[in-house]
């Protein structure tokens, strides 16, 4: 084994770095030292390495330092005719984190940003569209029963998104009904016409607030939920092996969470509807109205069109809520963040997409008069 040693050659142009001996750790001189003996009047100075035996990681660390001292001090290190090792791992070294941090120093435009936003916006657009283009064919499958979309599958999500969500739609519901009753009774007593409370709360209710507070519910609850799943799939491989068998994860992940949601929600809307009116029950029972005249005022102020209303939207909500949480969890990265990212996105997105359909149809159906 030979020491490490170096030797600056000054009288050439540019500079050489002669680097010989084994540099290993603990046994190699450091940048500093190497930096101290170069010729001052070098400003470019080439490494040269064809003289060393054997080196390791301490070899790299002594020329990085020595680098950093260099330009520090207005002086060039050429590293090009070092072997193609070191300068594969002074690359590296170079592009790491804590370099990257600095070249991104500069403040980026507001031009910039702004284009930013939009390619970004445009691309989730595009992969939105693709992944519900996906799922229609995936629907087109099923209904010709060609698609690998198992009945269990689809019995299992509805009951983990039904029967285990009553307890949240029930306490929501009530305290929505009681809610809209309170409101409506501040103007109402004024008026004398107390008993119309019934026609607030059932119209409320059957068309707006049923279909869409259960839609936020299960969109914080089952959304979420269908994006971690995927989202820990994806991790963990097991759709890619999906996809080496041959199998759809469309077909036999996300249509039967789809299809779930689309046959719970209006079960789900139905029920929230009816313990909103029992809550609005409940408060007017409080303003001498009689629970016989607040049935009859709300069989007359709800029918069948307000109630197929109400269905209609929690049926669209629920496909929006799936294919939001699902197209999350099958675009999660391969971490645990990124399966919390893909879980607050399933759910920002499914919430906006619920307030903007239901905007919609109030606009659509008011046009229409329905």
């Amino acid at each position: 084994m030979t020491d490490a040693s170096f030797e600056f050659e000054s009288n050439v142009a540019p500079c050489r770095l002669h680097l010989r001996g084994d540099w290993l750790m603990r046994q190699s001189p450091e940048g500093a030292a190497i930096y101290a003996q170069a010729p001052s009047e070098c400003k470019i100075i080439s490494v040269v390495t064809h003289e060393l035996t054997c080196w390791d990681s301490s070899l790299v660390i002594a020329i990085l330092s020595f680098e950093k001292l260099c330009s520090s001090n207005a002086i060039s290190v050429d590293t090009s005719s070092a072997n193609e090792g070191l300068q594969q791992l002074l690359s590296l070294a170079n592009i790491g984190p804590g370099n990257a941090v600095k070249g991104q120093k500069k403040a980026s435009t507001l031009l910039k940003k702004i284009h930013k936003s939009l390619t970004d916006l445009g691309e989730n657009v595009s992969d939105t569209i693709i992944f519900v283009g996906m799922v229609a064919i995936a629907i087109k499958q099923w209904i010709s029963n060609k698609a690998k979309t198992r009945a269990s599958d689809i019995q299992f999500f509805i009951e983990e998104t039904g029967p285990k969500a009553l307890p949240i739609v029930t306490l929501i519901s009530l305290s929505v009904g009681m809610i809209l009753a309170y409101l409506g009774s501040v103007q109402l007593r004024q008026l004398g016409a107390q008993v119309y409370v019934a026609n607030l709360v059932s119209i409320g209710m059957v068309r707006e607030m049923g279909a869409l507070m259960t839609a936020i519910i299960v969109a914080g609850r089952t959304g979420a939920a269908y994006a971690a799943q995927l989202g820990t799939m994806q991790v963990n491989e097991e759709i890619d092996a999906l996809k080496t068998m041959g199998v759809s994860s469309i077909e036999f992940l996300v249509l039967p969470r789809l299809l779930a949601l689309v046959f719970v929600m209006p079960l789900l809307c139905i029920y929230a509807d009816i313990i909103g009116v029992v809550g609005g029950a409940l408060v007017a029972s409080g303003m001498d109205v009689s629970f016989n005249q607040y049935i009859l005022q709300t069989k007359g102020a709800v029918d069948w069109v307000d109630i197929v209303t109400g269905l209609f939207k929690s049926m669209t909500f629920g496909i929006l809520i799936a294919v939001s949480g699902c197209q999350a969890g099958i675009a999660c990265g391969r971490s645990s963040t990124a399966v919390g990212i893909a879980t607050t996105t399933a759910v920002v997105r499914a919430t906006v997409y619920i307030v903007l359909a239901d905007t919609g149809f109030n606009v659509l159906f008011d046009k229409l008069g329905i």
